[in-house]
């Protein structure tokens, strides 16, 4: 273990490493890895290669461009890693938008590759398996597991005494809309909610859901609040029982729901004080959700 020279290129990855107890061994990370926070002191291997400060539209504009031409959405510091000389670089191949991928490395590497696949919970499980293994610590990767699926039972438990099911529509980004998915629909349901079915604006306002979540993919909180105006300047916005009943919340999508890492955990504690507050007390309310109507009030 002492030979580990680990380097997450991406923010689960690093969550990962330091529950599984390596965080001594992190010894770079890439521009999205900030928690714990302790990381942020580390050396900087990429960057977005487009910039990341636009709106909603102007972001997805410019990520489809790059796409359509077969250009990277980041940038990574080869010659960093080098001089770094890690023994282990984390990467991703589920979405090139979301973190870097092997191919954003663009040249070889003495570097062991992991590639995490996280498209449901269960990839999580793998994933943390997957890195366990490749540090040569499969025990602690299956005491890990077993630690955070023990914690989910326990929120799921909780959420069986809810006496209705309520009917979600999650939002991963604003504009153009984008419906949640991987692993965000069996979170509602465990969370004893239900996802509606929708691909456009026209299927929420037919679909009506009891309840509203915006949770743009790299965006916190303030942010995801101040894109809000994408979906409050919709037709029908106001007709829809979620913003008639105040049921249309923030998430920060960045740290949590969006995040495939340990805080999926969090991830459903948050959607439990969302869907059942009497159950669950607002722990995670201010940090990782907030209500549209009462952060309205505050400001």
């Amino acid at each position: 273990m002492a030979d580990l020279r680990l380097l997450p290129l991406l923010p689960s990855a690093t969550e990962i490493v330091h529950a599984l107890g390596l965080g001594e061994f992190q010894i770079g990370r890439s521009h999205e890895c900030d928690y714990p926070p302790g990381v942020l002191t580390l050396p900087v291997c990429s960057s977005p290669a487009i910039p990341v400060n636009g709106s909603s539209p102007e972001i997805d504009s410019l990520v489809k461009q790059r796409l359509q031409n077969a250009l990277s959405i980041y940038r990574v510091d080869s010659a960093l890693i080098d001089q770094l000389q890690p023994t282990h670089i984390i990467t991703q191949t589920q979405c090139k938008v979301c973190a870097v991928s092997p191919e954003d490395l663009q040249r070889e590497t003495p570097a062991q590759i992991i590639s995490l696949e996280p498209h449901g919970l269960h990839d999580l499980w793998a994933d943390i398996l997957r890195v366990g293994a490749a540090c040569g610590h499969v025990d602690r990767a299956r005491k890990l597991n077993a630690h955070l699926q023990n914690r989910m039972s326990a929120l799921a438990e909780t959420a069986t005494k809810a006496t209705r099911r309520p009917r979600v529509a999650a939002l991963e980004w604003l504009e153009p809309l984008l419906p949640a998915a991987h692993w965000v629909p069996e979170l509602i349901w465990i969370a004893c909610g239900e996802s509606v079915n929708w691909t456009q604006w026209e299927d929420i306002l037919k679909e009506d859901p009891d309840i509203l979540i915006a949770q743009p993919c790299g965006f916190d909180l303030p942010r995801t609040r101040h894109e809000m105006r994408w979906l409050t300047s919709r037709p029908g916005w106001d007709r829809l029982t979620a913003v008639r009943t105040g049921q249309v919340y923030l998430c920060d999508g960045n740290q949590f729901l969006n995040r495939p890492g340990p805080r999926l955990v969090e991830s459903l504690q948050i959607l439990g004080e969302i869907f059942h507050p009497e159950l669950f007390p607002g722990k995670l309310e201010g940090i990782g959700w907030e209500n549209l109507t009462q952060s309205r009030q505050a400001a």
